[in-house]
């Protein structure tokens, strides 16, 4: 049995985990790994086209997959994709876990994301989607996280050093 990734992160898209993660892993020396990309790999196709082609449902048990075998695998950083924390059983799986909630508002999501992209959640109106979606999801990511890091207004190497500061994770570790 491993003893679990070093830190995990959560949070909407557009939020930085995935070079947020990156950063982290680089300065902790650890492998770097992101359950979407387990999931874009596995399957040979996009997330947007397996929506597309087989609905969410499908994907999010594809999700919930990739997350428990990434849970119980991998040692380094971890991060999962925006709707991970929907599934109570990967809520349950998090519990204990060094877990950190890279939290924005909208006016950073559109900055970032710029939400016209191929998010296939956010295709019709998206700053009311994303919002609606935050509100739906926003008690789930506090619930799992054991620390919140806003990455509004900051830099990715600013948000890393918050992360490690916040989970008291030692940069040598």
């Amino acid at each position: 049995m491993t003893a679990g990734p070093l830190v995990v992160l959560v949070g909407p898209m557009g939020s930085g985990k995935s070079t947020v993660g990156a950063l982290l892993a680089e300065r902790l020396g650890a492998p770097y790994r992101d359950t979407d990309a387990d999931i874009v790999a596995a399957e040979g196709r996009e997330i947007s086209d397996i929506f597309v082609e087989d609905g969410e449902e499908h994907f999010r048990a594809l999700e919930r997959d990739a997350v428990a075998r990434a849970v119980a695998e991998h040692e380094g950083v971890l991060a999962l994709g925006g709707g991970a924390v929907l599934d109570a059983g990967t809520r349950e799986l998090l519990a204990g876990l060094p877990v950190a909630y890279l939290s924005m508002n909208v006016e950073e999501a559109v900055r970032r994301v710029g939400l016209n992209t191929a998010r296939p959640l956010l295709a019709v109106n998206p700053r009311r989607q994303w919002r609606e979606l935050m509100e739906a999801r926003r008690h789930l990511y506090t619930e799992v996280a054991r620390v919140v890091v806003a990455t509004d207004d900051r830099t990715p190497e600013e948000v890393a050093a918050a992360v490690l500061s916040a989970l008291e994770i030692e940069k040598d570790a």
